[in-house]
């Protein structure tokens, strides 16, 4: 779904007009934002302090989901699209941004054990998944849960996933840090397999909202996977369903 500029003045007083409500929730996110700005050095470790913000007041929410309603339904929507297709037992799946397992669980259930391998760049939360590993019964099937610096992946073996996922992740990076994770994912994505990953579409200007939404045209990404290797395919079907992001496919040429 594409996304109009949300960093535009316009678009700004429109929402304060038509979200009253909502301004002193803002006001809290821009001093946030400032602050953060101020005492980190980085994009990873600015939105590691965002997390860690988030995820003490609600991993749900630090996530994306509003609450275990929303939350149960996203991951299941992540879920069944994959298995629509093809997504079997045997694959070998990274979730690149897995959070709390909003859907993360679900793959953990499905795959053959030790199938299934999470990271993240915020400690807090995949505390919280390992929460919700002990919540759903699943320690028998022997998920990997790890927290990373940065996309490299260098301490992964080459060609280890049929399958990588990154759901909601792109969204909150800027270019270079989705330009570090195409430059690398290749090594580990197998032969004939495919990295999903969703963005925040938009066909005017590129921006961002408080670095932490950022909103990027089709092409761009699409050029950005085709100077390292891969070939992106924009998934129509995915368009149909009730998110707000799109989604990109990533193979080997």
């Amino acid at each position: 779904m594409a996304t109009k500029n949300r960093a535009g003045l316009g678009h700004k007083i429109r929402y304060a007009r038509r979200y009253p409500t909502r301004l002193p929730q803002l006001a809290r996110r821009v001093a946030r934002d400032a602050w953060f700005r101020l005492t980190t050095h980085d994009h990873v470790s600015y939105y590691q302090a965002v997390m860690r913000s988030d995820a003490a007041r609600d991993p749900d929410r630090a996530v994306g989901s509003q609450d275990r309603g929303r939350w149960l339904a996203l991951g299941q929507m992540q879920f069944d699209y994959l298995i629509g297709h093809g997504l079997q037992p045997e694959d070998r799946m990274l979730e690149i941004g897995c959070g709390n397992l909003r859907a993360g669980w679900r793959f953990i259930d499905y795959l053959d054990a030790g199938n299934y391998y999470g990271i993240d760049i915020s400690p807090e939360i995949l505390l919280a998944a390992q929460r919700t590993v002990g919540h759903q019964g699943l320690q028998g099937k022997l998920p990997y849960l790890t927290p990373v610096r940065d996309l490299t992946f260098d301490f992964l073996p080459a060609g280890q996933f049929t399958v990588i996922h990154a759901h909601s992740v792109f969204s909150h990076s800027p270019i270079e840090v989705i330009e570090e994770c195409l430059a690398h994912v290749g090594r580990v994505l197998a032969r004939g397999g495919f990295f999903d990953f969703t963005f925040g579409r938009t066909e005017r200007a590129e921006h961002h909202v408080l670095r932490e939404d950022f909103y990027y045209r089709t092409e761009t990404l699409a050029s950005l996977a085709g100077r390292h290797g891969l070939t992106a395919r924009f998934m129509d079907d995915w368009e149909r369903l009730p998110h707000k992001q799109s989604k990109l496919r990533l193979t080997h040429d």
